[in-house]
C-alpha cells in the first residue's frame, strides 16, 4: 500500500530524567527537552511509513522545522501526532504536533526520504576509510 497526503500516526510516551534537557546543557531548565521533542517528531514518522516500504527500503529524515512552544515537567506523558501532507516521489514531507497532559507543545514540519538500506550503507562504510 502506498504512503499517501492524509495518512495519520500517532505515539506516546512518559517523559523521565533520561529526556531532561540537561542531558545536552546543564544551565538549562530540567523538563522535556527540545533534542527529545525531535526524536519523537522523527520516531512516529518513520514508525507511519514503515509498514509502506518495501522489500530493502527504509526512510531517513532529511529536514525538520521545529518549534517547541511550551514546557513539559518530567514525568508527564507526551502525545505526538504526524500527517502526511506531500508526496514527492522518494519524498514524504509530515505536519506534526505534540501535546501534554495540559497543552500543545510543540509542532514542526519534518521531510523524510525513503532509501535503499543496502546503498544506504555501503555509502556509510565508505566514510570510514
Amino acid at each position: 500500500m502506498a504512503i499517501t497526503v492524509g495518512m495519520t500516526n500517532e505515539m506516546k510516551f512518559k517523559t523521565g530524567p533520561e529526556h531532561s534537557a540537561q542531558k545536552f546543557y546543564p544551565q538549562v531548565p530540567n523538563v522535556f527537552g527540545t533534542p527529545y521533542l525531535g526524536g519523537l517528531f522523527e520516531g512516529v514518522s518513520a514508525a507511519l511509513m514503515a509498514p509502506h516500504l518495501g522489500p530493502g527500503e527504509q526512510s531517513v529524515g532529511i529536514s525538520m522545522n521545529l518549534k517547541h512552544t511550551a514546557p513539559t515537567p518530567l514525568g508527564m506523558e507526551v502525545r505526538a501526532v504526524t500527517e502526511v501532507t506531500q508526496v514527492e516521489g522518494r519524498k514524504v514531507t509530515f505536519k506534526l504536533e505534540a501535546f501534554d497532559a495540559k497543552e500543545k507543545i510543540g509542532e514542526a514540519v519534518h521531510e523524510r526520504f525513503i532509501i535503499n538500506a543496502e546503498k544506504f550503507n555501503q555509502r556509510v562504510e565508505a566514510k570510514k576509510t
